[in-house]
């Protein structure tokens, strides 16, 4: 009875799974279809969420006249069952069927037979739930929380107060605060176990600040490479071997919205660069003040050159 149990829980669940095909590209392990609108097709409410407006407003526009389109082909079975409509006139029927699903009712054309009253009576209630739900949905769409958060291209290792120190910096885009923000950082390799099975390993990189009251500029993310770090006696070749990855994710409270919202961001091993530090972006002025340039944001220089200016 166990076996048969089993055996009818596998096939149930093969049906359930497909396969899921991971793409290694630039040392980032990407998963095929991940975060695709077009991946949600048996799941239609995040499908509608996820479609890009100009897809969702044409599926609207479908949806709409295909259901009028078969209620006017409802009306049409009916006979002569509305009034002032031309007898198995297609375009009279369909119109009266927009005027009955949107509540609007001219008054020119009205049932007249109580099959066209009953008709109608389903049109209406399925008029009222079709706006219900679309409303639903654009609001649904229109209040999802996002973060315009930019991270730099690239991370660097240099060294920092006597230290080796993995270093990359994020901005917010808007003009706002992002209310109690925190970051965290995770780096991912490849590992073996002593078993002989091949793993990917996930180590959290401890940040020397990874909360904020209010990220409103630039926040500069500080690791110090020291025994306890998962990077201590790595170099460029081991991390491309393991295909070593570094993943940052930044959440917070958005001011203007009160909601959270979330930035995500990933630097492979070729995205991590040795003995190269980032341009000062802080600038101060005649009178006392000071200025960021954001030109610069992404702008890194060499460890090298930096000793033959000085």
């Amino acid at each position: 009875m166990k076996f048969r149990l089993q055996k009818l829980f596998r096939k149930q669940d093969s049906h359930r799974l497909q396969r899921v095909y991971i793409k290694i590209r630039d040392g980032q392990f990407n998963i095929v279809g991940l975060g695709a609108w077009y991946s949600y097709w048996r799941d239609p409410y995040h499908l509608l969420l996820t479609i890009p407006w100009t897809g969702f407003l044409l599926l609207i526009a479908v949806a709409y006249l295909a259901i009028n389109a078969i209620f006017a082909v409802a009306y049409l079975a009916g006979g002569d069952c509305i009034e002032n409509a031309r007898p198995g006139s297609f375009v009279d029927v369909f119109f009266f069927s927009v005027q009955t699903l949107a509540s609007i009712g001219y008054g020119a054309m009205y049932p007249k037979t109580l099959y066209a009253n009953t008709i109608v009576t389903i049109e209406a209630i399925a008029g009222l739930m079709g706006i219900a739900l679309m409303t639903g949905l654009a609001f649904a769409r229109f209040s999802r929380p996002t973060a315009r958060v930019v991270f730099s291209r690239v991370a660097v290792i240099t060294p920092h107060e006597g230290e080796p120190t993995f270093m990359f910096r994020t901005a917010n885009q808007r003009r706002n605060q992002i209310i109690e923000a925190q970051m965290r950082a995770y780096l991912m390799r490849d590992e073996v176990t002593a078993e002989g099975h091949k793993i990917r390993r996930i180590y959290d990189l401890k940040l020397r600040r990874n909360q904020s009251p209010s990220f409103a500029l630039t926040w500069l993310a500080i690791h110090t490479i020291d025994e306890c770090s998962p990077l201590y006696g790595m170099t460029p070749e081991n991390l491309a071997k393991t295909h070593t990855s570094v993943v940052i994710s930044l959440s917070g409270i958005d001011e203007t919205v009160a909601q959270v919202v979330y930035a995500r961001h990933t630097y492979s091993a070729s995205q991590i660069l040795w003995n190269y530090e980032f341009v000062n972006i802080m600038h101060d002025t005649e009178d006392g003040h000071r200025y960021i340039d954001y030109e610069g944001f992404h702008d890194i220089l060499a460890l090298d050159a930096l000793e033959e200016e000085s």
